[in-house]
Protein backbone atom coordinates (compact mmCIF):
# COMPACT_ATOMS: atom_id res chain seq x y z
CA UNK A 1 0.00 0.00 0.00
CA UNK A 2 1.35 3.27 -0.93
CA UNK A 3 0.70 5.02 2.99
CA UNK A 4 2.67 2.42 4.37
CA UNK A 5 5.63 3.11 1.92
CA UNK A 6 5.21 6.71 2.86
CA UNK A 7 5.33 6.05 6.44
CA UNK A 8 8.46 4.20 6.16
CA UNK A 9 10.20 6.63 4.24
CA UNK A 10 8.72 8.93 7.15
CA UNK A 11 9.24 7.41 10.03
CA UNK A 12 13.70 7.86 10.31
CA UNK A 13 12.74 11.67 10.01
CA UNK A 14 9.66 11.92 11.66
CA UNK A 15 11.62 10.18 14.95
CA UNK A 16 14.51 12.84 14.51
CA UNK A 17 11.71 15.82 14.40
CA UNK A 18 10.23 14.09 17.83
CA UNK A 19 13.42 15.16 19.58
CA UNK A 20 14.59 18.26 18.28
CA UNK A 21 15.06 20.79 20.88
CA UNK A 22 11.97 22.66 19.91
CA UNK A 23 9.63 19.83 20.55
CA UNK A 24 11.68 18.27 23.29
CA UNK A 25 11.32 21.82 24.71
CA UNK A 26 7.82 21.51 24.58
CA UNK A 27 7.62 18.47 26.44
CA UNK A 28 10.06 19.18 29.51
CA UNK A 29 9.08 23.36 30.02
CA UNK A 30 12.62 24.63 29.07
CA UNK A 31 11.44 25.75 25.73
CA UNK A 32 12.30 29.28 25.52
CA UNK A 33 9.40 31.46 25.13
CA UNK A 34 10.85 33.35 21.94
CA UNK A 35 10.49 29.92 20.25
CA UNK A 36 6.92 29.62 20.68
CA UNK A 37 5.69 32.98 19.82
CA UNK A 38 8.21 32.31 16.69
CA UNK A 39 6.80 29.28 15.27
CA UNK A 40 3.12 30.60 16.46
CA UNK A 41 3.78 33.30 14.33
CA UNK A 42 5.11 31.54 11.35
CA UNK A 43 2.33 28.86 11.34
CA UNK A 44 -0.65 31.29 11.86
CA UNK A 45 0.19 34.05 9.96
CA UNK A 46 2.41 32.21 6.76
CA UNK A 47 2.15 28.52 7.18
CA UNK A 48 -1.43 27.23 8.06
CA UNK A 49 -2.84 29.55 5.46
CA UNK A 50 -0.92 28.47 2.41
CA UNK A 51 -1.30 25.19 3.30
CA UNK A 52 -5.31 25.66 3.17
CA UNK A 53 -4.81 27.15 -0.59
CA UNK A 54 -2.39 24.31 -1.41
CA UNK A 55 -5.35 21.92 -0.15
CA UNK A 56 -7.97 24.30 -2.25
CA UNK A 57 -5.95 23.97 -5.00
CA UNK A 58 -5.17 20.35 -5.58
CA UNK A 59 -8.95 19.38 -4.27
CA UNK A 60 -9.68 21.79 -7.58
CA UNK A 61 -7.41 19.63 -9.61
CA UNK A 62 -7.75 16.05 -9.01
CA UNK A 63 -10.83 14.14 -10.94
CA UNK A 64 -11.87 12.22 -7.37
CA UNK A 65 -14.71 13.30 -5.89
CA UNK A 66 -14.08 11.95 -2.64
CA UNK A 67 -10.81 13.12 -2.67
CA UNK A 68 -11.86 16.55 -3.74
CA UNK A 69 -14.42 16.21 -0.38
CA UNK A 70 -11.53 15.37 1.68
CA UNK A 71 -9.37 17.99 1.11
CA UNK A 72 -12.11 20.87 0.82
CA UNK A 73 -13.41 19.85 4.14
CA UNK A 74 -9.70 20.13 5.39
CA UNK A 75 -8.93 23.71 3.90
CA UNK A 76 -11.56 24.77 6.72
CA UNK A 77 -10.18 22.48 9.22
CA UNK A 78 -6.61 23.77 8.82
CA UNK A 79 -7.56 27.80 8.59
CA UNK A 80 -10.04 27.32 11.89
CA UNK A 81 -6.79 25.24 13.42
CA UNK A 82 -5.23 28.54 12.92
CA UNK A 83 -7.92 30.84 14.57
CA UNK A 84 -8.10 28.63 17.36
CA UNK A 85 -4.11 28.11 18.31
CA UNK A 86 -3.94 32.32 17.88
CA UNK A 87 -6.59 32.38 20.36
CA UNK A 88 -5.21 29.86 22.56
CA UNK A 89 -1.81 31.14 22.94
CA UNK A 90 -3.36 34.52 23.39
CA UNK A 91 -4.81 33.53 26.23
CA UNK A 92 -2.22 31.43 27.99
CA UNK A 93 0.36 34.54 27.26
CA UNK A 94 -0.03 36.20 30.47
CA UNK A 95 0.02 32.93 32.72
CA UNK A 96 2.97 32.05 31.05
CA UNK A 97 5.11 34.94 30.49
CA UNK A 98 4.88 34.24 26.98
CA UNK A 99 5.54 37.36 24.41
CA UNK A 100 2.50 38.98 22.45
CA UNK A 101 2.12 37.91 18.93
CA UNK A 102 2.93 40.15 16.40
CA UNK A 103 0.15 41.09 14.22
CA UNK A 104 1.84 40.79 10.51
CA UNK A 105 4.98 39.31 11.27
CA UNK A 106 6.89 38.89 8.49
CA UNK A 107 7.67 35.28 6.71
CA UNK A 108 11.14 33.72 7.69
CA UNK A 109 13.15 32.66 5.18
CA UNK A 110 12.49 28.69 5.96
CA UNK A 111 8.77 29.35 6.03
CA UNK A 112 8.74 31.25 2.98
CA UNK A 113 10.55 28.32 1.59
CA UNK A 114 8.24 26.06 2.67
CA UNK A 115 5.09 28.34 1.97
CA UNK A 116 7.04 28.40 -1.43
CA UNK A 117 7.14 25.26 -2.29
CA UNK A 118 3.38 24.19 -1.41
CA UNK A 119 1.96 26.46 -4.09
CA UNK A 120 4.29 25.55 -6.65
CA UNK A 121 3.79 21.42 -5.86
CA UNK A 122 0.27 22.11 -6.51
CA UNK A 123 0.09 24.27 -8.90
CA UNK A 124 1.87 21.80 -11.08
CA UNK A 125 0.71 18.18 -10.74
CA UNK A 126 -2.15 16.12 -8.61
CA UNK A 127 0.52 13.83 -7.95
CA UNK A 128 3.14 16.69 -6.89
CA UNK A 129 0.40 18.16 -4.58
CA UNK A 130 -0.87 15.37 -2.86
CA UNK A 131 3.07 14.28 -2.51
CA UNK A 132 3.48 17.72 -0.59
CA UNK A 133 0.30 17.86 1.31
CA UNK A 134 0.80 14.81 3.31
CA UNK A 135 3.50 15.50 5.51
CA UNK A 136 1.77 18.33 6.88
CA UNK A 137 -1.16 16.63 8.13
CA UNK A 138 0.37 13.50 9.08
CA UNK A 139 3.27 14.88 10.97
CA UNK A 140 0.97 17.29 12.83
CA UNK A 141 -1.08 14.29 14.15
CA UNK A 142 2.03 12.34 15.51
CA UNK A 143 3.77 15.17 16.95
CA UNK A 144 0.87 16.23 19.03
CA UNK A 145 -0.07 13.00 20.51
CA UNK A 146 3.92 12.55 21.02
CA UNK A 147 3.80 15.93 23.08
CA UNK A 148 0.39 14.90 25.21
CA UNK A 149 1.72 11.23 25.92
CA UNK A 150 5.72 12.05 26.45
CA UNK A 151 5.46 15.69 28.23
CA UNK A 152 6.35 16.41 31.64
CA UNK A 153 3.66 16.80 34.17
CA UNK A 154 3.03 20.47 35.58
CA UNK A 155 5.81 21.51 33.36
CA UNK A 156 6.01 24.80 32.17
CA UNK A 157 3.89 24.60 28.62
CA UNK A 158 1.70 21.35 29.35
CA UNK A 159 -1.72 23.60 29.12
CA UNK A 160 -0.23 24.57 25.66
CA UNK A 161 0.52 21.14 24.75
CA UNK A 162 -3.20 20.21 25.85
CA UNK A 163 -4.48 23.57 23.66
CA UNK A 164 -1.87 22.49 20.72
CA UNK A 165 -3.85 19.05 20.30
CA UNK A 166 -6.34 18.62 17.42
CA UNK A 167 -8.31 16.20 19.33
CA UNK A 168 -9.41 12.75 18.78
CA UNK A 169 -11.65 13.56 15.92
CA UNK A 170 -8.30 14.41 13.97
CA UNK A 171 -7.27 11.16 13.96
CA UNK A 172 -10.18 10.24 11.74
CA UNK A 173 -9.35 12.77 9.04
CA UNK A 174 -5.57 11.46 9.23
CA UNK A 175 -6.71 7.84 8.62
CA UNK A 176 -9.40 9.27 5.68
CA UNK A 177 -6.12 11.04 4.14
CA UNK A 178 -4.31 7.30 4.45
CA UNK A 179 -6.99 6.09 2.67
CA UNK A 180 -6.96 8.71 -0.15
CA UNK A 181 -2.68 7.73 -0.54
CA UNK A 182 -3.97 4.07 -1.07
CA UNK A 183 -6.57 4.52 -2.95
CA UNK A 184 -3.95 6.84 -5.07
CA UNK A 185 -1.63 4.37 -5.32
CA UNK A 186 -3.58 1.84 -7.04
CA UNK A 187 -5.09 4.44 -9.39
CA UNK A 188 -2.00 6.31 -10.45
CA UNK A 189 0.62 5.37 -13.40
CA UNK A 190 4.22 4.70 -12.56
CA UNK A 191 5.76 8.29 -13.23
CA UNK A 192 2.60 9.74 -11.37
CA UNK A 193 3.35 7.62 -8.25
CA UNK A 194 7.40 8.66 -8.26
CA UNK A 195 6.35 11.52 -8.38
CA UNK A 196 3.84 12.05 -5.55
CA UNK A 197 7.23 10.02 -3.21
CA UNK A 198 9.59 12.45 -4.55
CA UNK A 199 7.16 15.70 -2.94
CA UNK A 200 6.31 13.76 -0.13
CA UNK A 201 10.36 12.86 0.74
CA UNK A 202 11.06 16.89 0.40
CA UNK A 203 7.75 18.15 2.21
CA UNK A 204 9.05 16.10 5.35
CA UNK A 205 11.95 18.07 5.18
CA UNK A 206 10.29 20.46 5.51
CA UNK A 207 8.96 19.72 8.64
CA UNK A 208 12.16 19.56 10.58
CA UNK A 209 13.60 23.24 8.96
CA UNK A 210 10.05 24.71 10.33
CA UNK A 211 10.84 23.15 14.30
CA UNK A 212 14.12 24.46 13.42
CA UNK A 213 13.92 28.12 12.53
CA UNK A 214 11.30 27.79 15.54
CA UNK A 215 14.05 27.07 17.80
CA UNK A 216 16.65 29.29 16.67
CA UNK A 217 14.48 31.92 15.53
CA UNK A 218 16.11 32.26 12.04
CA UNK A 219 15.34 35.06 10.07
CA UNK A 220 16.29 36.48 6.71
CA UNK A 221 20.04 36.58 6.91
CA UNK A 222 20.85 40.12 5.79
Amino acid sequence: MLSKELQELAEPVLAKVKEHPFWAGLRDGTLPPESLAHFVEQDTSHLLPAYARAMARTAAATRWDEHAALLARSVTGSLEARDRLRTAYTGLAPRLHLPPLAERPEASAATHAHCTFLHAATASTVAAGMGALLPMVWFNHRISDDLVERHTPGSRYADWIAAYHPGEGYRFAVRAFMTAYDELGERMAVPGRAELVEYFTTSVRYEWAFAEAAWSRSGWPL
